[in-house]
């Protein structure tokens, strides 16, 4: 009697602690209910692989802005100042000049002396004519206007398209697998907390055929060895209910950091629960949207059409570059306008004639590379379509173990009610009622494992056909 009086004592210590303690973690601790739809919205505002991505969508765009800058014609400013060392002059002898008429007076006059010795004496000098001073100094402007490229332009401009297109693509990528990764966090915590549940639900069943056994042994009706058993099976249950608490925190935190909320009172309470649709498109629908909505799929079709481009791009090498050029001088000091016209308008062209075979190599690499991204297409198409019917399946069997686990948790919970009132009787051992415990157990994580593994198969699936946003749509 002594004994039971202690034991009832332990008991109602151990109650009050534990109510204690959960009184003060709910005082600490402020839960947050939050629904699938709400984690994934504060996700899209919190993440910084989304953030990342939008920055190089935005890059992508203003490179295509700057590739367009390329129609309009480039004005230019321009001024210099130059000292010279010496001044610009044209100097001319003048015997280039007296030589010739010397020669002629001498032809017609041979005895005429004192003209012919004017004529040496003028043709010992130099005229000299200054061109330019020895400091000058000038400002300007200078436009340029490339009229005709060979179509270089053209196909940049297709190519910078492209570039915003592929990196509109990742940040669909990036999205989905942002969202896969809430769906496995996120419904992992439901995991969690259910296991939690049914985990403390088995220690509760554990804890009353301990006190049973306890009861029945003081009363002879069974011996020590079933009621040592029944606690060894005790704590074996307190055992995997830590474990799952241990689980469940850990996905708490796991969530969390997901989801940005770094406040260490804040416990979030997942208000959508683990689901399962049974209606659900067939395999063949999964497939041809997935070849026409992959994010993979769809960049490298643009990764071929830029290749395309550049390939194009190389072949307009060949033909000459026509550009509109002018110059007004709007200042000028030392510079006459007679030898540099304040003015200046024309039209002029650049053909490459012949680069040392180069134009050739670049096309031979271009169509190299058109040709591997292309295979490489095929490569992930193939990949991906096993990927699909993977994750299909794994979908599909998911459903049908919930469907059968379903059934199996019904008989395991009248085999563990007719076990309990046998050994009430004596009619069953400790053994069988233990091991009915268990077996309802693991066939209700079970079933939630199965849902589990369909809340994430689908989310991959939806994710690897391109339709992410659909995924609300299922679970509703």
């Amino acid at each position: 009697m002594f004994n039971f009086l202690v034991k009832c004592c332990m008991k109602a210590n151990i109650m009050f602690y534990l109510l204690v303690s959960c009184a003060i973690q709910n005082s600490i601790a402020q839960e947050v209910p939050y629904s699938f739809v709400e984690a994934r919205e504060r996700l899209f505002l919190t993440s910084n692989a989304l953030k990342a991505s939008s920055a190089e969508e935005q890059i992508a765009r203003k490179e295509q802005e700057k590739i367009s800058s390329l129609w309009w014609p480039q004005i230019q400013a321009d001024g210099l100042y130059v000292h010279l060392s010496e001044k610009v002059e044209v100097r001319q002898p003048l015997s280039r000049y007296t030589d010739p008429a010397k020669a002629y007076i001498q032809s017609v006059l041979p005895s005429e002396k004192l003209l012919c010795g004017l004529l040496d004496e003028v043709g010992q000098y130099t005229l000299s004519f200054p061109l330019l001073p020895r400091n000058v100094s000038s400002t300007g402007l200078t436009a340029e206007w490339l009229v005709y490229s060979g179509g270089k332009r053209i196909f940049a401009e297709r190519f910078s398209h492209r570039l915003v297109d592929i990196a509109q693509m990742h940040g669909r990528q990036v999205s989905a697998a942002e969202q896969v990764m809430l769906v496995k966090r996120y419904y992992g915590l439901v995991l969690a907390i259910q296991t939690t549940q049914v985990c403390h639900e088995h220690y509760k069943g554990a804890l009353a055929h301990y006190e049973h056994a306890v009861k029945l042994e003081s009363a002879g009706m069974i011996d020590k060895a079933a009621r040592l058993l029944s606690q060894v099976n005790l704590r074996e249950a307190k055992r995997e209910l830590e474990r799952a608490r241990s689980a469940e925190q850990t996905g708490q935190l796991a969530l969390k950091e997901l989801l940005g909320i770094v406040d260490d009172s804040i416990r979030i309470m997942p208000s959508s629960p683990l689901f399962i649709n049974t209606h659900i498109p067939m395999e063949m629908v999964f497939q041809e949207t997935m070849r026409s909505h992959n994010p993979t799929l769809n960049n490298m079709h643009f990764e071929e059409s830029m290749a395309s481009d550049k390939l194009r791009m190389d072949y307009s090498a060949y033909l000459p570059e026509i550009a509109v050029f002018g110059k007004q001088t709007l200042y000028a000091q030392g510079v006459p306008s007679n030898l540099l016209p304040r003015t200046i308008v024309g039209i002029g062209f650049t053909w490459n004639l012949f680069d040392g075979l180069e134009r050739e190599r670049q096309i031979a690499q271009a169509r190299i590379a058109k040709q591997s991204v292309t295979w490489s297409r095929l490569q992930a198409e193939s990949e991906l379509s096993v990927l699909v019917t993977e994750l299909y399946s794994t979908m599909q069997q998911a459903i049908e173990d919930a469907e059968l686990l379903k059934t199996t948790i019904i008989l395991n919970e009248e085999v563990l009610r007719m076990q309990k009132a046998a050994f009430a009787e004596g009619m069953a051992t400790s053994a069988d009622v233990i091991d009915a415990e268990n077996v309802l157990a693991d066939s209700r994580l079970a079933r939630l494992a199965s849902f589990y593994a369909y809340d994430v198969a689908l989310a991959g699936l939806l994710s690897v056909c391109g339709i992410m946003e659909q995924l609300e749509t299922y679970i509703e």
